[in-house]
């Protein structure tokens, strides 16, 4: 089921593409349909568009509702729930946490010694 409703999904959302590839620009020199249509002037510019408009619709509510599909099969899948629900914290140590060595630090990165310098001894 999940494997039939993904590869509608696909092909819905490559119908999409196309179709919105199809439709007429605002610039007037990209849109590939535009221009009386391309099927032996069966529509008007004013009728192409309006299909196309509509067919775009139609694909968009299709896309909308196998994407919905899809996450409630997931979910249902998993056991419901969030991913961040299966995320087991931390282990407990049973030592409370030690204070960092300065007073008022409030950095949360160790203290390290400073740095002693390294220079090269010739032998």
């Amino acid at each position: 089921m999940e494997t039939v409703i993904l590869v509608v999904h696909l092909i819905v959302a490559l119908a999409l593409i196309g179709v919105v590839l199809l439709q007429r620009s605002e610039g007037g020199a990209l849109g590939i349909g535009g221009g009386g249509g391309g099927g032996g002037n069966l529509f008007t510019a004013r009728g192409v568009g309006n299909a196309l408009t509509r067919t775009t619709a139609y694909l968009a509510v299709a896309f909308f509702c196998t994407s919905i599909a899809l996450t409630v099969i997931a979910t249902q899948r998993t056991g419901g729930g969030s991913v961040i629900d299966t995320v087991t914290p931390p282990a407990a140590t049973g030592e409370p946490a030690a204070p960092a060595e300065g007073a008022g630090d409030s950095s949360v990165l160790p203290k390290l010694p400073p740095a002693q310098p390294q220079v090269p001894v010739s032998p």
